[in-house]
């Protein structure tokens, strides 16, 4: 199910290290208009826009974020 989202949301999502596959972290980020794509929303994280895709899990609030990371991480 895709949840809609607005620019100046603030998501979390598991970010996995580009250097260490095996090493994922939960990530603060802003929902922006994506600079390339009119009328499409993405992700702004560390100075990258990501486009929001059903692939994203995306989460609300840092709290389910931290329970959905312990249960498929621990």
């Amino acid at each position: 199910m895709q949840q809609h989202y607005n620019v100046g949301d603030i998501v979390y999502i598991f970010y996995r290290n580009p250097h260490i596959q095996d090493v994922a972290n939960i990530q603060e980020a802003a929902v922006v208009n994506h600079p390339e794509q009119q009328d499409e929303l993405a992700i702004f994280l560390f100075e990258t826009y990501y486009p929001i895709t059903n692939d994203m899990v995306i989460f609300s609030s840092e709290m389910a974020a931290e329970q959905a990371y312990h249960q498929y991480f621990h």
